[in-house]
């Protein structure tokens, strides 16, 4: 004990709490513990020995256990370095061999250890016995013949399974005798079940006997299983192929529930990972194969990868184990397991078991057995008979589908499992399209409660579905299938074009992503389409449409996207594709639709340029591809309408370029404000005249195209809303559109807004019936009022409903009273026209306020915007043109012997027949203008109720009819002037023609600046038509007073009781009206300068097309026509390199006008010019309007300056152009002010005070000053002028009044008289008298000569006198003008204007010129200011027109305007109290009259 490391009453007391627990893990711990202590060397070992002997009595098992402990410290000490220790531990093992058997030993201790405790004698030997014992154990078989079984009862086993089944035999008779042989033969039973399922296997087609057999003679699923996956496992090496058969019999197992798809599953290979590890490595090398196809390859590196495809496929043929999953799969769908075959394919990738063809094929088999009732009762089509399939024997197969709604029970499921492989069946496939093509019929005609058709609506759903995971992939896998396409189309057509560009979208952008043969496919129809696009030409279309064709059967949409993308770089292109896909199918035609559409929409393609002034050329390019494709195959076109009608709502315009491409060419209705005289002239006649002759491209055989257009806007009530949103959308390209775009690009998409506006509503106006217009577009109040369509747009619409309505109710009546009296249809047409216009005339009334109807009545209002050129002349000329056009033509065909017969003969009748119709078109058009006319000569009396003044009316006719409609469209342009020369051939009372068209020309600045490109072509062309006949009228005395001689039109004096036809003295001569035309072409020469000088960009470019149009009429002044050039040639050099397009406008104007200087007269030859006559004249004399004016001597001296030197170009223009309205100015003048020139009324109002007091301090400064003539009289005002205008103002005029062609006498005359003028006004301001006050005093001396023989003058007369002015303002600033005034100083013609009031209100208006003699016989006290105010103006001027502006109250005042605040006119507030009472009544619509002028 004294050796004892450890205390002994510690092992003392460890003995004892081992005996006491005597539990294994403790005495296990403890033993080990001790056992271990005993290894360290800290216990004695025969210590330790004594205590585990006497703990072998504590259990039974303690020898096993210590043996476990010993086994343990056996590897431990095994690897421990210090020997001591594994010593110890081989002592103690050998001192407790004597209570543990050497058995448990030898059976837990290693070899090498009891060959140390010599246990054994080697262990090399030990271990080979082991491994005897060991497989004479486990792996040889004890029983001696398999449990002494007799190979006889496995011969008599397989006889009794292999014979004849057909009579009487049954498997529980059968079942009785493998018993019997089993006990006979003492055969095994799981092996006589393995002989079974071979037998069983070899006999596959008797289910009905096996298999109640199986289930009967083994119950277990589990064994039956590992017998099962024991067979495939033995096929599983690498050249082994798992026999048809064992799929089989498994899978029928599986059917009949006797073995579960999860325990057989586990047998089968390969494993799912291995699965989706093999279907991600197919999409990647289809994408690299897509990738390769799409790059550009070098040909040797074609040749690598040529050679690395070869040992793919040489890899390929090692062929590896097959997949029994998918051997299995497919004989669950031969058997008709549904249910299993769905779980198999569940574990696996998305259509990765149907990508194989046999699964593919046996999905189909069943699908066609589950289809076949109801195919045959809604699919088959009419005559078809096709073969009867026959229904599985399996009576757990799916059912066959009986009705639609049993569809949804398993067929759509496995349609979509299917996927894209229903391609390998191209009959299932017809199968599928006609059972949606049967669903579609019931859906459409069956009337459905709210319960049936939320299941229909459903099954919709599962067709759509079917259409875009199926049939569609599908289509792309058949290879060039023509049949199915059309088979396709047949049940598309069926769906809304909403629902089936959705599934064309889906097809193009993610079908083709799903499945590595798709992502293939596409790569090759892209490398396919490059090859053909390559190569095609104009020659070679024939053969590259049939390519396109071939390879648009199956993958139409990444064809045509790439056609697309083709077309949008290169439009010459587009003539042969589009000759080239008339071999497409019906299908391919829609998804070409489709395919636009989606490329016109395109959020990543800018629309503009980049300069953001014109519209992209891929945009152009499209729009005409549509034009073409949609004209010339029968493609729907309601998605394209709908597509332009959503961005027009969206407020985009660019897309309307697509619809105007589409209705010019479907419909064959151009719109171009550049057409010829001959094609303006045929657009005037009838529709046959028009596509004749109206049009650049003669578009043939537009008859069926028109039809499906319009088809396409009725069926889809899209005909009102595109006109609508058009009309919107006008303004909306100004205001919404254009606040961040350039001027130039909002200028082209408003152009073109409006352009297709016109040209869609000439669509609709010829191509609708008569009762579908009038069903779609409202009245006229409506759509101004409700829908906000501008006035023109909205006649526009409404005209040819008018038209129609008026026809129809003209044949109405025809038929009603039968007559041919040709003057009882004129009454029956005017009475049509009165009925149907009658609501038209109250509806329009509320399109404008109560006042503008004062001056015009709503008939002629709706007279002006719902007639057209049609209703106004008859074009013989262009239907004389087009009919020897076509007999030509047939004289030629007659003529070329290389026609053959038969097409001669058509060619000859198509031209005969076209003659007939242009004929007859044209006798009907010449009635129908007869009676036009007939009525307008009925109407034209009530058509101007000239409450206001002419002026105000001319106004109104100007602003609310003339110039909305001039710029609406070219022909409109025409019917303008024709309508203004219309009326004054008809005599309308109260329409002043010379008023009208000097309100025209006179000042045309603000128009033209207002003015988009293709709004000034038609300004141009209305300017040209007005210049046209004002130039006829102009050349010709006979001429003029034929037509305008005594026409109420060119009357200088209105009067209050109407026209007075007989009065000669009334009218416009011919010299002065040559005198008003050479000032109409001064204004429009002046207002082009204006225009050309300013530098805008679109002041220029739209003079420029106005000049151009106007070129034929205008200029004839070669003065005017140098001044022009010489602003012409300006811009040419200054827009040469900053803007090319005005340079290109100018110098083709420049070059024309070049080309009609031959044509151009001097001034003196355009008007006859008289020296002035300084003596007096008598009022005789002056018929009417005033003198003649002075040559102009400088004025091409003039011209000539202004080219030379460009700074001083603008000054010597106006001095050039100075004689011209000294001229002008002696015209007679009729005007009423519009605004324009005219003293401001307020001015006036503050002045009326000051003029009432100065009245009689006036009169007497009058009567005391002594021996003043009008001459030093003008003479001191001029002084004053020149006073006021400063040191500058003389410089200038020096060298200006040098060159005056006056006599040397006047001018020594001129000179005396201003030096008295000006003592006279330093006298008087010398006394402190203001020069106003000294200029009021000299005109009131003067108004009190004037008067009293203007008096005289106006009662011996018996008619007062007006005269005719232009009464815009100069566009040319005033100080330019001032200065111009400065460099002449005219005679000055004092003028009397005075205005009578008559008692029912209407006013008379007189200017009579006083000569010196009347002047001082003029009495200012006579009777005439008992009646009569007048005002006398004394200030000399050549272009200036005073005004007077009247308040409400008298004293009437006048106020000079404001330009020259000095000029001494003034009123003689003498008017009695009833005049004032009937002025005030006028006076309250705000009237105001030009009354007082003077001139030279």
């Amino acid at each position: 004990l004294a050796n004892i490391k450890l205390p002994f009453p510690l092992l003392c007391s460890v003995y004892n709490y081992v005996r006491i627990l005597q539990t294994k893990p403790i005495m296990t711990a403890a033993l080990y513990e001790l056992c271990w202590h005993v290894v360290q060397g800290n216990f004695k070992l025969d210590l330790a020995a004594s205590v585990l002997s006497d703990m072998m009595e504590l259990r039974d098992d303690m020898p096993s256990i210590l043996a476990d402990v010993f086994s343990i410290l056996d590897i431990e000490t095994s690897s421990l370095e210090e020997k001591n220790k594994r010593d110890h531990y081989t002592q103690l093992v050998g001192a407790c061999l004597l209570f543990v058997p050497d058995a448990i030993l030898k059976e837990r201790l290693d070899p090498e250890t009891l060959e140390s405790l010599g246990l054994i004698k080697q262990a090399h030997q030990f271990n080979q016995k082991i491994v005897k014992i060991k497989t004479k154990l486990f792996y040889k078989q004890q029983k001696f013949n398999l449990l002494r079984e007799e190979n006889e009862g496995y011969a008599k086993l397989i006889t009794e399974l292999g014979q004849d089944l057909s009579g009487n035999i049954t498997s529980h008779v059968v079942l009785e005798s493998i018993k019997s042989l089993i006990g006979c033969f003492n055969l095994d039973p799981n092996r006589v079940l393995d002989i079974i399922l071979e037998v069983y296997e070899c006999r596959s087609d008797q289910d009905e006997f096996f298999l109640p057999l199986i289930k009967s003679y083994m119950c277990e699923p589990l064994t039956l299983c590992h017998i099962l996956g024991f067979k495939f496992k033995f096929n599983q090496e690498p050249n082994e192929e798992t026999p048809t058969s064992l799929y089989h019999i498994a899978a029928a197992l599986l059917h009949h529930k006797l073995i579960e798809l999860e325990d057989l599953y586990v047998h089968l290979m390969p494993l799912d990972a291995s699965i989706v590890e093999e279907h991600k490595r197919e999409i990647t090398e289809a994408k690299q194969i897509a990738r390769k196809l799409t790059m550009v390859v070098v040909p040797s590196e074609k040749m690598e990868d040529k050679e690395r495809e070869k040992e793919k496929e040489e890899e390929k043929n090692d062929k590896p184990p097959d997949n029994q999953k998918l051997g299995l799969l497919e004989a669950l769908l031969r058997i008709g397991d549904w249910h299993h075959a769905q779980s198999i394919m569940d574990q696996m990738p998305a259509f990765y078991a149907t990508s194989h063809k046999a699964i593919a094929l046996a999905l189909c088999q069943l699908l066609h057995l589950t289809v076949e009732p109801l195919y045959r009762r809604a699919g088959v089509p009419k005559g078809a008979k096709g073969c009867v399939m026959r229904p599985l024997r399996n009576k757990r197969a799916p059912r066959p589908a009986e009705s639609f709604e049993d569809l949804r029970r398993d067929v759509f499921s496995m349609l979509c499992y299917l996927g894209p492989h229903l391609s390998h069946d191209p009959i299932l496939f017809a199968k599928i399209v006609r059972l949606g093509k049967g669903f579609m019929k019931e859906y459409q005609n069956e009337a459905r409660n709210d319960h049936i058709k939320d299941k229909m609506d459903t099954l919709l759903s599962c067709f759509l579905s079917i259409a875009d995971q199926v049939l569609l992939p599908s289509l792309s896998l058949m290879e060039c299938n023509a049949c199915m396409s059309e088979e396709l189309w047949g049940l598309f057509k069926l769906f809304p074009y909403q629902h089936r560009y959705r599934l064309y979208g889906q097809w193009k952008n993610e079908t083709y992503t799903s499945h590595p043969l798709l992502v293939k496919v596409k790569a090759q129809t892209v490398d396919r389409a490059k090859y053909i696009m390559k190569r095609l030409t104009k020659e070679n279309v024939k053969p590259s449409g049939r390519q396109i064709g071939k390879l648009s059967h199956s993958n139409p949409t990444i064809l045509f996207d790439y056609i697309l993308s083709q077309i949008q770089w290169y439009d010459n292109l587009i003539g042969p594709v589009v000759d080239s896909l008339k071999y497409l199918t019906s299908l391919n035609y829609d998804v070409m639709a489709y395919c636009i559409i989606e490329a016109l929409a395109n959020p990543e393609k800018e629309k503009m340029k980049h300069d953001d002034t014109t519209i992209s050329s891929w945009l152009q390019s499209l729009a005409s591809l549509c034009g073409a494709v949609f004209r010339k195959y029968p493609i729907e076109l309601a998605g394209l309408l709908q597509y332009v009608t959503n961005t027009l709502k969206a407020g985009k315009s660019f897309d309307l370029l697509i619809l105007k491409e589409v209705v010019q060419k479907m419909a064959g209705i151009e719109i171009t404000d550049e057409m010829t005289s001959e094609q303006m002239e045929a657009m005037t006649g009838g529709e046959q005249l028009k596509a004749e002759g109206g049009y650049f491209g003669q578009i043939r055989n537009t008859k069926k195209s028109s039809q499906r257009l319009k088809d396409a806007l009725l069926d889809h009530e899209l005909a009102l809303p595109l006109c609508l949103l058009m009309a919107q959308q006008r303004n909306g390209v100004v205001f919404l559109e254009g606040g961040e775009k350039h001027l130039k690009l909002v200028g082209k998409l408003y152009d073109q807004c409006h352009d297709t506006l016109v040209q869609f509503g000439g669509f609709l106006a010829s191509n609708l019936s008569t009762e579908d217009y009038i069903k779609r577009v409202p009245s006229i109040d409506i759509l101004c009022n409700q829908f906000h369509t501008p006035h023109d747009a909205a006649f526009f619409l409404s005209r040819p409903m008018y038209g129609h309505q008026i026809l129809s109710k003209y044949d109405e009546l025809k038929k009603a009273e039968k007559s041919n009296r040709q003057q009882q249809k004129v009454h029956k047409y005017v009475a049509a026209c009165e009925l149907v216009m009658s609501p038209v005339h109250e509806a329009v009334v509320s399109l404008h306020p109560p006042r503008v109807w004062d001056d015009l009545r709503p008939q002629f209002y709706a007279t002006f915007w719902s007639l057209t050129m049609y209703d106004l002349a008859v074009p013989h000329n262009a239907y004389d043109r087009e009919v020897k056009k076509l007999q030509v033509q047939v004289k030629t065909i007659e003529e070329n012997p290389d026609v053959p017969m038969n097409k001669k003969k058509k060619e000859k009748e198509r031209c005969t027949a076209l003659q007939d119709k242009l004929q007859e078109e044209e006798k009907k058009q010449l009635e129908h203008v007869q009676r036009v006319l007939h009525r307008l000569k009925l109407e034209k009396d009530n058509w101007l109720l000239a409450k206001s003044t002419k002026n105000e009316t001319i106004t109104k006719f100007l602003q609310l009819c003339l110039f909305p409609r001039c710029i609406f469209s070219a022909i409109d342009a025409v019917y303008c002037a024709r309508f203004v020369e219309l009326v004054h051939q008809q005599k309308a009372p109260n329409f002043c023609t010379l008023l009208c068209y000097d309100r025209v020309f006179s000042d045309i600045i603000y128009t033209v600046a207002s003015c988009t490109e293709n709004e000034s072509r038609r300004y141009g062309r209305f300017l040209c038509c007005m210049l046209e006949t004002v130039t006829r009228w102009h050349s010709d005395r006979a001429v003029y007073e034929k037509e305008c001689g005594n026409y109420p039109g060119f009357l200088t004096i209105f009067r209050a009781t109407g026209f007075d036809g007989g009065n000669k003295a009334d009218q416009l001569d011919y010299e002065n009206f040559r005198h008003v035309v050479h000032k109409w072409h001064y204004k429009l020469t002046k207002a082009s300068v204006h225009c050309l000088e300013t530098g805008e960009y679109t002041h220029i470019r739209n003079i420029l097309i106005v000049l151009t149009k106007i070129l034929p009429c205008y200029p004839k002044v070669l003065n005017l026509g140098q001044a022009l050039e010489c602003r012409v040639h300006k811009i040419c050099l200054e827009e040469k390199e900053k803007r090319p397009d005005l340079y290109a406008l100018a110098m083709g104007y420049s070059g024309q006008l070049k080309g009609r200087k031959v044509h151009m007269v001097p001034e003196n030859e355009f008007h006859h010019k008289e020296q002035p006559v300084r003596s007096a004249t008598t009022a005789s004399q002056l018929n009417g309007p005033g003198t003649t004016a002075k040559p102009a001597t400088n004025a091409s001296k003039t011209e000539e300056g202004a080219c030379e030197d460009a700074d001083r170009s603008k000054d010597k223009s106006q001095g050039a152009a100075k004689p011209v309205n000294k001229a002008n100015s002696t015209v007679a003048k009729v005007t009423t002010s519009n605004g324009n020139g005219a003293p401001n009324s307020t001015k006036a109002i503050k002045e009326r005070d000051d003029k009432e007091k100065s009245g009689k301090e006036k009169k007497e400064k009058k009567e005391k000053t002594p021996g003043s003539t009008p001459e030093t009289k003008g003479e001191s005002r001029r002084e004053k002028q020149r006073d006021e205008r400063g040191a500058a103002g003389k410089e200038e005029r020096a060298p200006r009044e040098g060159k005056e062609k006056t006599p040397k006498a006047d001018r020594d005359k001129q000179k005396a008289e201003e030096k008295s003028n000006k003592e006279d006004n330093k006298a008087k301001a010398g006394n402190g008298e203001p020069k106003e006050l000294s200029r009021e005093r000299d005109t009131g001396a003067k108004e009190s000569k004037t008067k009293e023989k203007g008096g005289d003058q106006s009662k011996e007369k018996g008619g007062d006198r007006s005269a005719v002015s232009g009464s815009l303002k100069s566009p040319v600033p005033r100080s330019e003008s001032a200065e111009s005034e400065r460099g002449t100083q005219p005679d000055r013609q004092h003028w009397l204007c005075t205005y009578t009031v008559s008692a029912d209100c209407q006013w008379v208006i007189t200017a009579t010129s006083l000569t010196a003699e009347m002047r001082t016989q003029f009495n200012p006290l006579g009777n005439f200011f008992q009646i009569t105010k007048a005002s006398v103006c004394t200030y000399a001027s050549t272009q200036d027109v005073y005004a007077v502006s009247r308040s409400c109250g008298p004293p009437y005042n006048y106020q000079p305007p404001p330009q020259h605040p000095s000029a001494p006119c003034r009123t003689l507030p003498t008017a009695t109290e009833s005049a004032r009472k009937c002025e005030r009544e006028r006076e309250s619509v705000g009237e105001a009259f030009w009354i007082c002028w003077s001139v030279a």
